[in-house]
């Protein structure tokens, strides 16, 4: 399974005319601006033209969402001690008053298990808006920040701030770099899961000064270890007390620091203005969406090809051009001959979560049981809001084992038709298998042509992928068409093609 064509694509960043604009094309978009879409949406986008479709996906503000809002979930369940109950709990340790600390020990562990239920309902939260909302490139995009400035719950214990930090990266998903990391160092789960908390002038913790230059704006090699010790200086008293920012001005080391060649008081707005002024911000950035929206590039930065920099650089100067907003470089890639090249056309490995959202959006797969694919997506290694470390998902070929390919095989056969495994046997839990109907009236040909059906069929779910393989597949589907006709061979073929390796890619 190739991570990226043997054939160099070409570097040409001019957008592409309406005539090549095919409803395969709009295909690859809706997958990688989004989680994918319907024959019909494809087509409707391919009659758009190029720009109006970009822009229809870019501009997700003027299309109304209305869904169930995060109001119902508690700030309150995780509360800290008052100075009062500290007092007594000191005095109750010191003095081996047991009861006592056994009380407020249950008191802890009731929060964190109602916490612990309370972040499951949030997952779910997630996962429903990625799969109905209209605006699939504001969800892709706050994916693509939540694996880009990472935080996790197994160490930040708060599901209201966790959902406050996915709330941030929404906000900002398409807006301004600059203005999602001037808040980021404000982020309450941010500030717990890199110890800024307890940053104090006459003790800075380095590690959200250290992340926000190796992996989130800068990559490894643009700074210096005193960098990272003067951004820790920075970033001192950068705190939280309940779900909000605080700044403890007697706990901020004001003195003059250098970072990045800048020199001043500089405080956490000081520090990210240096990292926002160095030209390697704008690349590592823009290396990052490349690898998100466009092709598995290595995950070292500078084992990127040639053709693959030539792009990112034209990307990063359009984002600093734009002051680091980030819908002129997007639309910019998202138009050019080099996104819609053949040679980077679907060898893009989907994530868990783009193959889950994905075959709901774009086969029409029922979404059954919300919990059961949330335990899924962690099967296949993409547990929502716990990445695996602060460097995030690996992705591309990482996605890939013998383990995660047959959790990926059996969460697809639950979407198609209801059934999960257990040991030997099979247990019915989202009831009717899918009906395909709608798939198959949305293809624009008719299904006793089993030939033509085929072929559509599998254009639809594959796109370009595996072409020489093609006339195999077509054969086969179109045999499997003949001898159960009607809607139980479409539902046969449509779990016949999504258990084929092509379906991983998109």
């Amino acid at each position: 399974m190739p991570a990226v064509s043997e054939n160099q694509p070409t570097q040409s960043m001019r957008a592409i005319g309406p005539e090549a604009f095919t409803p395969a094309a709009a295909r690859r978009l809706l997958w990688r601006a989004g989680f994918g879409g319907t024959p019909g949406q494809a087509r409707t986008l391919s009659e758009w033209g190029p720009e109006r479709a970009v822009d229809f996906l870019l501009e997700y503000d003027a299309i109304p969402y209305e869904r169930d809002d995060d109001s119902s979930f508690s700030g309150s369940i995780v509360v800290p001690l008052s100075e009062q109950e500290q007092r007594q709990l000191a005095r109750a340790r010191q003095g081996g008053d047991e009861e006592t600390v056994a009380r407020f020990r249950a008191r802890r562990q009731a929060a964190q298990r109602e916490d612990r239920k309370q972040m499951a309902s949030v997952q779910r939260w997630w996962l429903a808006r990625m799969i109905e909302s209209p605006r699939p490139m504001q969800e892709k995009m706050t994916l693509f920040w939540h694996g880009r400035l990472v935080s996790g719950y197994r160490a930040v214990e708060n599901s209201y701030h966790m959902l406050g930090q996915n709330n941030l990266f929404r906000e900002h998903a398409l807006g301004s770099f600059a203005g999602l990391l001037h808040a980021i160092i404000r982020d309450p789960a941010m500030l717990e899961y890199l110890d800024n908390k307890r940053s104090r002038k006459n003790a800075p913790n380095e590690n959200l000064a250290r992340e926000l230059m190796e992996l989130f704006a800068l990559g490894v090699g643009a700074y210096s270890e005193r960098d990272i010790k003067e951004g820790a200086r920075a970033l001192t008293g950068y705190s939280y007390e309940g779900n909000g920012f605080v700044f403890n001005r007697n706990q901020h080391d004001g003195g003059s620091k250098t970072i990045l060649g800048v020199r001043g008081p500089l405080d956490g707005d000081g520090f990210v203005d240096a990292i926002l002024a160095q030209r390697a911000c704008a690349e590592f950035l823009c290396w990052g969406l490349y690898r998100f929206f466009v092709a598995d590039l290595p995950q070292d930065f500078k084992r990127t090809p040639g053709w693959a920099k030539a792009v990112i650089g034209k990307m990063a100067s359009t984002l600093r051009r734009h002051k680091y907003e980030l819908r002129p470089a997007l639309r910019e890639l998202f138009l050019s001959e080099h996104f819609h090249d053949p040679a980077l056309g679907d060898e893009k490995i989907k994530s868990p979560v783009e193959l889950v959202v994905g075959a709901v959006r774009s086969i029409g797969a029922p979404v059954r049981e919300l919990g059961v694919l949330i335990d899924a997506l962690d099967l296949m290694g993409q547990d929502l809001f716990n990445p695996p470390n602060v460097a995030g998902w690996a992705g591309g070929r990482a996605w890939i084992n013998t383990s995660t390919l047959y959790a990926r095989q059996n969460t697809l056969t639950y979407l198609l038709t209801g059934e999960t495994p257990e040991g030997e046997r099979r247990r019915a839990r989202g009831g009717h298998p899918f009906d395909p109907r709608s798939l198959a009236s949305g293809l624009g040909v008719p299904a006793k042509d089993t030939d033509l059906f085929a072929s559509a069929l599998l254009g639809h779910l594959l796109g370009e992928a595996a072409k020489p393989l093609r006339p195999q597949r077509e054969r086969l589907v179109s045999g499997m068409l003949r001898e159960a006709p009607g809607m139980d061979g479409i539902r046969e073929a449509v779990g016949l093609i999504t258990a084929l390796p092509e379906y991983q890619l998109c």
